[in-house]
């Protein structure tokens, strides 16, 4: 029996999030019909984290067991050609039997794109949230830095979060220009559900000075959802990495897009 870690970019414009469902087209669901029919085996994947439907991912990391004899060097190649065009492993290796993708894991980096040209272009708009409006991105910078650190992030998600403890520890939250608008880049121990939308949302008020700089710190101790800016379309969010070494800013090791 082996343990194999892939990492697998996606666009989930037409998944309905990573999670395995019923009668829907997921990720999880994908990947483990693929892998059974290739190794002959029934296989069950697991996630660094799910990812909703719309959300897209350039390093997602996945793991499964399995008995077949295929080298693990050639499972890129075969998922590659096995798999649909919307999904693609860029990578697989042999791993520890205690590793798992998702309890395994210190960080994950997240972007959210947002576009503010004119008018949309047409071939990075599943990828990019348009809004034609100029933002303050030095505002934004400074927002996002205030969110830095360890705190109850409940004003940062979604009404409908489960899990009771929601203090989460933020490496990083930088915004940084491009030449058809800005990304939005955060850097976590974990993150709560829609936490890194509805931080995008928020920003962007800030940026377009409809909210102070300011108000953060307060939004974060008053733990009440409505405070904070809305929750920012999915297209827009990309899982860029997950990290298994304790977080360095030197230990990233960003794709570029």
């Amino acid at each position: 029996m082996k343990k194999i870690k892939l990492v697998v970019a996606y666009d989930g414009t037409d998944f309905s999030g990573f999670q395995r469902q019923p009668g829907k087209r997921t990720i999880q669901g994908t990947l483990e019909e693929t892998l059974s029919k290739i190794t002959g085996e029934e296989i069950e994947i697991y996630g660094s984290g799910r990812t909703d439907a719309g959300v897209h991912a350039l390093g997602q990391v996945c793991h499964f067991t399995t008995k077949s004899p295929i080298p693990i060097t050639k499972y890129p190649y075969i998922l590659r050609r096995a798999l649909p065009r919307d999904i693609i492993c860029i990578s697989s290796e042999e791993v520890p039997m205690d590793f798992h993708a998702r309890k395994s894991a210190y960080w994950k980096t997240y972007r959210y794109y947002i576009e503010t040209t004119p008018v949309p272009d047409l071939f990075t708009r599943r990828f990019r949230t348009h809004l034609p409006f100029p933002l303050d991105v030095d505002a934004m910078q400074k927002a996002g830095k205030l969110l830095v650190g360890t705190h109850d992030f409940t004003s940062f998600c979604s009404t409908k979060t489960v899990v009771e403890d929601r203090v989460r520890t933020i490496y990083r939250c930088q915004v940084c220009q491009e030449a058809n608008g800005v990304y939005i880049e955060v850097t976590g121990n974990g993150f709560l559900y829609n936490m890194v939308r509805i931080i995008a949302g928020t920003l962007y008020e800030v940026g377009r000075h409809e909210r102070n700089v300011q108000e953060i710190p307060q939004i974060l101790a008053a733990k009440d959802r409505t405070l904070a800016g809305p929750t920012f379309p999915p297209e827009g969010l990309i899982l860029f990495e997950v990290g298994y070494t304790p977080w360095k800013e030197s230990a990233s090791n960003y794709l570029s897009m």
